[in-house]
């Protein structure tokens, strides 16, 4: 039975699993710096890298101690490679490389993305191929995936991410960071009062940017009137606008795409709203959506990617460099 240790610390979640080839999570160890973040209104890059050096050794130290083997006995060790903020993927790519080589493992560097998609296979198998919607406060893609190693990017984001999107519209209502979870609360509270105009993007990809700033303009309208904003109802608008924005774009690729199986990745597939949309109105293929526990970064989802990595016998050097802007259509290998 192969297993493999995983680190991941791409922006601002330092973690560790520990996973077998039958993905039984034998441990699974996650430290998140939201609270520290949340005072700044958003990630700050030189705060998250520093503050993964000083958790990763402890953060390893424990997902081993809990998975009850030794770091001898794992068949390799990954990390992710990319995308993500350059000096957290280094920390963790230090910590991945020193582990490799004191131990001599094979290293397997993982698309984050990656990740997230594979994670989907704690639910079921994988029938390819997949389209994955792939969401978070980063990404917004839709990937068409012919089997596990080939990954198509058939639309994206041409301005901000959807959980960027999230993020500013808290702002707008002076709600707090991080704002996917707080629209989506306040959104189950809200009614149908405000108008927002939905995207209109051609083909596959999506925009946000126009969206956020409609809110904006809203807001910034009713206080010019006197009139008060109700925040429960600007969220709802904003919300179903926004994620029947990315439903359109997902039934649109599956009439170009024809997919067996469609899934959510990212920490916005989390949303409860979204996860209602999609199971409401995707028909015909098999639809997936991610544990809950695991939408947002961790470790596992890396391990996850990785024995497919190993299957394709794809590894990395311990001089290869991280790649913050790295493409899900890369293959990963760098021998």
């Amino acid at each position: 039975m192969k297993k493999i240790l995983a680190i991941e610390s791409s922006c601002d979640e330092t973690a560790c699993a520990v996973l077998d080839e039958d993905l039984n999570i034998l441990s699974s160890v996650v430290t998140s710096q939201i609270d520290v973040h949340a005072r700044f209104g958003g990630v700050i890059p030189e705060v998250a890298s520093r503050m993964h050096v000083e958790q990763i050794s402890s953060i390893v130290s424990e997902g081993v101690k809990r998975s009850g083997i030794n770091v001898e006995d794992v068949d390799a060790i990954a990390y992710t490679i990319g995308p993500g903020l350059i000096g957290s993927l280094h920390v963790g790519a230090a910590a991945a490389k020193a582990l490799a080589f004191f131990y001599e493992k094979p290293l397997i560097g993982v698309h984050h993305l990656k990740g997230h998609i594979f994670i989907n296979e704690l639910i079921e198998p994988l029938e390819y191929p997949v389209l994955a919607l792939v969401v978070s406060g980063g990404h917004s893609e839709l990937v068409y995936i012919e089997n596990d190693d080939d990954f198509k990017i058939i639309g994206t984001t041409l301005d901000d991410a959807v959980g960027e999107a999230y993020d500013k519209v808290a702002r707008i209502i002076h709600e707090a960071y991080p704002g996917g979870p707080v629209i989506d609360r306040l959104a189950r509270l809200g009614k149908p009062h405000y108008e927002l105009p939905l995207p209109k993007v051609e083909g596959l990809d999506f925009s946000f940017s126009g969206l956020k700033n409609a809110a904006l303009q809203l807001s910034k309208r009713l206080e010019k009137n006197g009139e008060e904003l109700v925040k429960e109802d600007l969220a709802y608008a904003f919300q179903e606008t926004a994620l029947k924005h990315l439903l359109k774009k997902t039934q649109l690729a599956l009439e170009e795409y024809p997919a067996k199986t469609v899934l959510l990745a990212g920490g916005v597939a989390a949303n409860s709203r979204l996860r209602e949309l999609m199971s409401e109105n995707i028909h015909g293929p098999k639809l997936i959506l991610p544990p809950l526990k695991y939408c947002t970064d961790n470790a596992t989802m890396i391990a996850c990617a990785a024995f497919h990595y190993l299957k394709h016998g794809q590894f990395v050097t311990l001089d290869t460099s991280s790649m913050p802007s790295m493409s899900i259509e890369e293959n990963g290998t760098m021998l």
